[in-house]
């Protein structure tokens, strides 16, 4: 009988020592997410290489040791516009921090995303898919889609909707991914 105490003392002792290793402070991007944030399973992040409106061609594996927040998105999307202001108001904050902000824009000629940037977002550029190929390739499941690859090149997290990005919840979300 007391060999059977005597098991289930050290058994007990034990556990506070596995429980603390199974907890171990998670980083600050994985803590609680912000609602409407999912985890995506970590498989690389398909190519991108388009051009923006000035004519600069961008290639996400150039972006290798930086978070890169990749939001697809259409002038004609309602969600789009609303959202598009929170993210002109973050792009200036992160500008030379360790977060990339790259617009794409699914599917429009040039004149229609000028005159939307224009008077939704005057400060911001975007890749032009015009042919929506690489949107294809990404395969958001509406728009806006926003795409949180890590350092490594690997999808992390994913916002389908709008987000208010410069507020609360969402911006702590994102200056977390820097820390």
């Amino acid at each position: 009988m007391h060999s059977k105490i005597n098991f289930f003392i050290i058994l007990l002792s034990l556990l506070p020592m596995q429980v603390n290793a199974d907890t171990s402070t998670p980083a600050p991007h994985k803590a609680e997410l912000p609602r409407g944030i999912i985890t995506v399973d970590g498989r690389d992040a398909p190519a991108l290489l388009l051009n923006d409106m000035d004519g600069n061609t961008f290639d996400l594996s150039t972006m290798r040791g930086k978070w890169v927040f990749a939001h697809f998105w259409a002038s004609w999307c309602g969600p789009c516009r609303r959202e598009m202001p929170t993210i002109q108001a973050i792009a200036e904050e992160f500008r030379d921090s360790g977060l990339s902000i790259v617009l794409i824009n699914t599917s429009e000629d040039e004149d229609t995303v000028f005159d939307f940037l224009g008077i939704v977002a005057p400060d911001m550029n975007t890749l032009l898919d015009s042919d929506g190929k690489v949107t294809e390739q990404w395969q958001p499941r509406g728009l806006p889609s926003t795409y949180f690859v890590d350092p490594e090149g690997k999808l992390r997290y994913i916002a389908l909707g709008g987000r208010p990005w410069n507020k609360g919840e969402y911006l702590g979300f994102l200056k977390s991914l820097i820390e």
